[in-house]
Order: structure tokens, then sequence, then C-alpha cells
């Protein structure tokens, strides 16, 4: 598992990439690319580029934690 560097979430960026992502969600950077193309995960393309921004981010994970999609423990 890959450790967050972010210690609470005020430290990450206004956008985040995969890399980040994974880090938070302790998972693979392709696992994220997958989480990107499915419906209703909060990416943005800007350019060729594909990023998160924060606020929806958190948002998601709050609904996935709200309906029982994920793990017990906080991130």
């Amino acid at each position: 598992m890959k450790e967050s560097i972010y210690k609470n979430y005020d430290e990450m960026p206004l956008f985040l990439n995969a890399k980040t992502v994974a880090q938070v969600l302790g998972i693979s950077t392709a696992g994220v690319y997958e989480l990107m193309h499915s419906a209703g995960f909060p990416v943005l393309k800007i350019g060729s580029r594909l990023v998160i921004p924060k606020e929806n981010f958190l948002a998601w994970v709050e609904g996935k934690m709200a309906s029982g999609n994920a793990a017990s423990r906080p991130l």
C-alpha cells in the first residue's frame, strides 16, 4: 500500500492528478485511471490531462462512505 504524504485535506493541492489520488487512496495509479473512467467519478479533462478537483474528490469519498461503498476506516 502506498502511504499518503498528506496529513490532512488542507495540505492537498486544488487539483489532483492520478498519482496524488493513488497516494491518498492507497491504490495503484492504474486503479485510479480505472476510477477516472468510471461513471460518477469527478474527473475534469483539461486539454489532454485528466485532473480531479479536490472539493469534488472529497465529496465523492464522503458519498462513498455514506452509501457504504467504502471501507469503514477514514483516509
